[in-house]
This record gives structure tokens, C-alpha cells and sequence, in this order.
């Protein structure tokens, strides 16, 4: 069967954005992926729901002022190893220079193939970043509940086999 490696969905309501986040968790993914809309179009609320649906329990925050919120989310498994997953929630709508990001340490956050840096505004430091596995964009639709949003696989998301089939419940 082929790999699905985009979808357009039509979220009606934040239900369905945390339906969403649900199956973007499941997907277990690592690396990086950009989130793209207007202001307000949700990137942050489904960034909220996509911590929770992987395992995380307390407030989220939303790292507008700081750029980076780490989460370590612990790992389901054998519980006699305690693994965690880091994940990074990154927001460089305030960034004023993509070399910001080297005095914060990021190069850290993107050498670490188990983590999966969630970033908002990717484009203002697009060539600072490493290349992402997903391109997700958010768009706000005719109503002001609805959002459309477009989920691509990028060559390097091809190359970890990553598959949205499973993304096609909408």
C-alpha cells in the first residue's frame, strides 16, 4: 500500500483540532516540524493538544517571549526503563535575528534525533534550521471555529517513512 505524504483536512471545530493532535501523536514522530499560519489561526492550540495527546500533564505554555518551552514527555514502554522524549515547543514570531537561536543553545535542541522540536514561524530563521519531516499550515476558514489545514511529508519526513494515512479519520 503507498504512504499518504499530504492531506488537506477541514477541522469545524477545536474538537477536531485536538482529534488531530491526537493522530499527529501517534505518529511518534522526531525532527523537526514547521507550523505555518496567520496569527490566531491555531498554531498553539494544536501544539497544546499534541503535548497533551503525547503524554503531558501540565500547563503549556505558549513560548512567544522565550522561544523555546522544553517538555520531556515520558515514553510508554518497559517500566523498568524510565525513557522520556523531549520535545521543544518553538515560536520565532519575536526573533529579531535567526543567530539568536546559537546563544540559546538550539543547535542542542536540533542534534538530538529523539527530539521533535514543534516550531511556529519557522520561516524567520528557515536557514538556521535543520530541514523539517512535516510542513503543517493552518489557515482560518469561512467560519470562525473552522480551520483549513494542509499537511505535507518533506523529503526528509520520506525518508523516515513517515505516513499520514492514518490522518485520513476527518
Amino acid at each position: 500500500m503507498a504512504m499518504q505524504s499530504s492531506l488537506a483536512l477541514t477541522l469545524k471545530s477545536e474538537a477536531d483540532t485536538q482529534r488531530l493532535a491526537q493522530g499527529l501523536a501517534a505518529l511518534n514522530l522526531s525532527g523537526s516540524v514547521w507550523l505555518s499560519g496567520d496569527l490566531g489561526a491555531g498554531k498553539t492550540t494544536l501544539t497544546r493538544y499534541w503535548l497533551q495527546a503525547l503524554g503531558h500533564t501540565g500547563a503549556v505554555k505558549s513560548p512567544t517571549y522565550t522561544l523555546v518551552e522544553p517538555y520531556d514527555i515520558a515514553q510508554q514502554g518497559d517500566s523498568s526503563t524510565n525513557s522520556t522524549k523531549p520535545v521543544y515547543h518553538v515560536d520565532l514570531y519575536r526573533l529579531q535575528d535567526p543567530e539568536e537561536l546559537s546563544f540559546i543553545g538550539f543547535d542542542e535542541y536540533q542534534d538530538d534525533a529523539n527530539a521533535l522540536l514543534i516550531i511556529e514561524w519557522a520561516s524567520r530563521a528557515a536557514e538556521y534550521l535543520a530541514a523539517p519531516v512535516l510542513l503543517i499550515d493552518i489557515e482560518q476558514a469561512d467560519s470562525s471555529e473552522a480551520r483549513r489545514v494542509t499537511l505535507q511529508v518533506t523529503k526528509q519526513g520520506a525518508a523516515a517513512a513517515i505516513d499520514l494515512t492514518a490522518l485520513n479519520h476527518f
